[in-house]
């Protein structure tokens, strides 16, 4: 019998247009608003289109824009009437309310539209969809994918090296992070997403320390575990982003599940030279 489970997330899930397609994602974009033009995250504007304009702006930083009701109606609406049952996978409500518009979307419509609040970012939200589709080939209902997912979120972890914290401070995303504001030049912070907000976790000296301590802090927060899925995004960093796969590679003995470099609405919150990691174990 074919599957009736449907996998819905947001543009700040970060993943990889191949592994959309292959997997059927719908993908609901957030929006970056230049001052001159609004874009549509992942539509119609891309990282390689992204950090160039962001490195033109200079001070006059774009802003970012949650989802409306009607953009998840559109997507919701014609699958609910083709009897799919729904999973909304979304960046955490501790940064952004895209979550309780998916939810007021939801109760509009009279089907089976299950949201999730991720309490993560980027590769964060986009393991936890690639758990789900995991789950739907095992051919576990809805109320059971809810039920594992909730297990899973305590079982993601994201962390990531910012270049300069001046875009998490312009962008009023910082939070318990601005205890490292007053700290001197070309201190590279490390952060950790915590119940789906940031917190600072170790400062270092440059990108090559950063990729060192990412590693450790992984092997420290998994202790005797093994991680079941690992995703490393960057923010126009490739090949600083190549070594920690590498290095990934060494240390945990596995593969990498997703690789990408981070969409526009990230972007606007870390900035180029950002390096994140993400896992699910």
């Amino acid at each position: 019998m074919e599957n009736r489970l449907m996998v819905i997330t947001d543009s700040t899930a970060d993943l990889p247009k191949e592994f959309i397609d292959q997997h059927n994602v719908q993908v609901v974009p957030l929006y970056v608003n230049f001052k001159d033009k609004t874009y549509q995250d992942g539509v119609d504007l891309h990282p390689q289109e992204f950090y160039p304009l962001l490195k033109e702006a200079k001070n006059d930083l774009p802003r970012t824009s949650t989802p409306s009701i009607n953009d998840f109606i559109d997507v919701y609406k014609p699958l609910v009437e083709k009897g799919f049952e729904i999973i909304s996978i979304h960046i955490s409500s501790g940064l952004s309310g895209t979550v309780s518009i998916a939810e007021a979307a939801a109760k509009t419509l009279n089907g089976k539209i299950h949201v999730f609040d991720s309490k993560s970012i980027s590769l964060g939200i986009g393991l936890q969809v690639l758990e789900t589709i995991d789950m739907i080939k095992q051919n576990l209902n809805a109320e059971k994918i809810m039920h594992r997912l909730q297990e899973i979120r305590q079982r993601t972890e994201v962390l990531f090296s910012l270049d300069t914290l001046e875009y998490l401070h312009k962008g009023g995303r910082i939070g318990k992070v601005s205890s490292l504001l007053g700290t001197i030049l070309n201190i590279k912070p490390i952060v950790r997403v915590e119940n789906g907000v940031y917190i600072p976790l170790d400062k270092v000296r440059n990108q090559k320390q950063a990729i060192k301590r990412t590693v450790e802090h992984v092997l420290e927060i998994l202790g005797d575990n093994k991680p079941r899925h690992v995703g490393i995004a960057h923010g126009a960093s490739e090949e600083a982003a190549q070594c920690l796969v590498d290095l990934v590679k060494e240390k945990l003995q596995m593969d990498i599940s997703l690789f990408r470099e981070t969409g526009p609405v990230i972007g606007v919150h870390t900035g180029p030279g950002t390096l994140g990691l993400a896992f699910t174990y």
